[in-house]
């Protein structure tokens, strides 16, 4: 018989709390492969939360006043999918026969793909600085009452990036976010560095500002008031920290020929030693525990707040053109700086814009954004792994984030950028100072790899803009681009190249000049160290085509395939990065991919470590110069 509760009492809750043990053994078991124990010590945590305490309308999965549930542990998808089973938005048949199968949606960690979950987790330590981005959400931007809930695994809080989560939470004053620690001991290979030592824990995380309770994970009253305590203080506003509840709980918990044991993790039980747990655990249970609703929606005549369609976001108004800076043709302006006068321009057109920095927004410019539109920017400080989480979760309440800082530093964010694909974030990332160019900082602040790293994330559309009428017009292309987009911009000022009202097309390039001997390709800096080269050679004789690559990925095939005929497959490719994966491979690749394989391609790069110098110095030490260019076009042209 299948009973249907909306909320249930304390030892109904138990109940579900052992149908949620139960069905993590199953699914995992029939499936051969999983994380049944990692699932079993949080059950009772998710039994009293989904039942009792979490305001989900899961009818209404957009409903943009649900609250958030955030699975940090993300290993524990079986017990995130007996709990969709518990509310009956996914069947039983699917829980034992669609985990961890090719081609189902019940993935071995969880994933956006189902439409009760906000963010891809899975690689630790990522959830809860998603969380954090949520929340700001909800209280800057969405100001509605929702709470964000997350549960963290006691192994990831080795991970820095759940104390930059908390230090931010902080700084922020989130109430509406709460942290559930799952303090069970053990970890993959055994014990955990502070084990079940709950007093240290709670010391942590009241060092970074959250008000925390500890609590038996298995006492389901102690749970219970724990989450009222938690969610009434941001409710009457008694409080402005977030709360951490740190639960002592036992890994295998239901079953004890596992409880507790360190030999048991990311292991589904043998069918034997299941039937023998199912039945000390009492058996399946059909229990459907739908739990709270959110308070007042659309259809109930809710007041306050920001005004709402019922969608998933808040409805901000249609956006309308942006009115982008205009440069003089031949000023010198750093793309960066256009980077920050077009962002605040976006800013003004569209309200769904929003704009966060790394503590460097007076090098990014995003300071631009920051003065005209305070309530609309989000200052991550010198912690790049949160910079991109918090983005990732303003990016699930439907807000266009743009990220900023020095484009070396994205490579400590890289997980976080490669979950955010996995996610399906609409992420917009800006890195300035990119290459040598940089000059006298010297190798630590060059970022040379960062066009590799992001070419190679799933989806990712990578722009490198030679002059400021192109960076601005890229950054309002970027508002409009699904999946995660990367502006490359320069520290130095350059000429600007282009007239306002140019049209730069993601996947497109420019011809700057014409040629048949040879074709010069280069993207940002670069492109007018090609200019410079094509007017040397034409001086010679030799006549050079020069395109400019602003789009490196997708990079413009149609382009390059015609500069081939044009001038007998003969290129010179010239950039400031590494040669591994940068506007090199993005050429060469294309080409080939194109059926053009009678080529002869110079490319010219960064090969060796760079010291401190001039940019013009440290191009040329490079052989990234006009005059390294033109050499080798002399020497291709040559051998022709």
């Amino acid at each position: 018989m299948t009973t249907t509760l909306t909320i249930p009492d304390l030892e109904t809750v138990a109940e579900l709390a052992a149908q949620l043990r139960v069905d993590s053994i199953r699914s995992s078991t029939s499936a051969g492969s999983g994380h049944p124990t990692s699932s079993m010590s949080a059950a009772d945590l998710l039994a009293v939360l989904m039942g009792r305490h979490l305001r989900y309308d899961w009818d209404r999965p957009d409903d943009p006043r649900n609250d958030h549930l955030v699975f940090s542990k993300g290993h524990a998808s079986p017990l995130v999918y007996s709990v969709f089973r518990a509310v009956g938005v996914i069947s039983e048949n699917e829980l034992l026969t669609g985990y961890r199968r090719f081609g189902q949606r019940l993935q071995g960690h969880p994933t956006p793909v189902l439409p009760w979950v906000d963010v891809a987790t899975g690689s630790l330590g990522q959830g809860l600085p998603d969380a954090v981005g949520i929340a700001l959400a909800g209280k800057y931007l969405d100001k509605l009452p929702y709470r964000v809930w997350a549960l963290c695994g006691d192994s990831e809080l080795a991970e820095g990036s759940i104390w930059e989560a908390l230090d931010k939470a902080s700084h922020y004053e989130l109430s509406n976010l709460v942290a559930l620690f799952d303090i069970n001991r053990l970890g993959q290979r055994g014990e955990t560095d502070l084990g079940w030592d709950t007093a240290a824990y709670a010391r942590r995380a009241e060092a970074f500002g959250a008000r925390v309770l500890v609590i038996d994970g298995h006492d389901i009253a102690a749970i219970d008031e724990a989450l009222t305590n938690a969610e009434d203080g941001a409710a009457n506003g008694s409080r402005s920290q977030p709360t951490v509840i740190i639960a002592k709980t036992i890994k295998g918990k239901g079953f004890i020929e596992i409880e507790d044991r360190p030999d048991w993790h990311g292991k589904p039980l043998p069918e034997d030693m299941a039937e023998r747990a199912i039945t000390e655990l009492g058996g399946p249970r059909e229990l459907t525990v739908r739990g709270p609703l959110p308070e007042g929606g659309p259809e109930r005549g809710a007041e306050g707040g920001a005004e709402h369609d019922g969608g998933d976001s808040p409805r901000r108004g249609t956006a309308r053109q942006a009115e982008l800076p205009r440069y003089e043709l031949g000023a010198k302006i750093a793309t960066r700086k256009a980077y920050g006068e077009a962002l605040a321009a976006l800013g003004a057109a569209d309200s769904a814009v929003v704009a966060l920095d790394a503590e460097v927004s007076n090098s990014t410019y995003a300071n631009q954004f920051a003065k005209e539109f305070p309530d609309r920017y989000f200052e991550m400080f010198i912690a790049e792994q949160q910079l991109i989480a918090a983005a990732t979760g303003l990016s699930v309440r439907g807000y266009k984030p743009f990220a900023s800082t020095f484009a070396a530093f994205f490579t400590r964010a890289h997980d976080f950028i490669r979950m955010g694909a996995v996610s399906q974030a609409n992420l917009r990332l800006s890195g300035s100072h990119a290459g040598l160019e940089i000059g006298a900082d010297g190798p630590s602040q060059m970022a040379l790899e960062d066009l590799a790293m992001m070419r190679a994330v799933h989806g990712s559309t990578v722009l490198y803009p030679s002059d400021a009428t192109s960076a601005a017009a890229l950054v309002e292309r970027m508002a409009e681009t699904s999946g995660i987009s990367y502006l490359r911009t320069t520290r130095g000022a350059y000429p600007v190249l282009y007239g306002a009202g140019e049209d730069f097309a993601v996947g497109g390039s420019k011809t700057l000049r014409d040629g048949s001997d040879v074709t010069l390709v280069g993207a940002g800096v670069t492109v007018h160290a090609c200019l410079e080269a094509a007017d040397r050679l034409a001086e010679e004789g030799i006549r050079a085509r020069v395109i400019d690559c602003y789009s490196v990925k997708p990079i413009d095939g149609a382009a390059l395939r015609a500069a081939s005929s044009a001038t007998g497959g003969r290129f010179v490719v010239a950039e400031d990065h590494h040669p591994e994966g940068g506007l090199g491979s993005a050429v060469a690749e294309s080409l080939l991919e194109g059926g053009r394989t009678a080529i002869q391609l110079e490319h010219l790069a960064v090969r060796g470590m760079p010291g401190s110098g001039t940019g013009e110095e440290l191009m040329a030490w490079a052989g990234i110069d006009a005059e390294a260019i033109a050499e080798a076009a002399r020497h291709i042209v040559a051998t022709r």
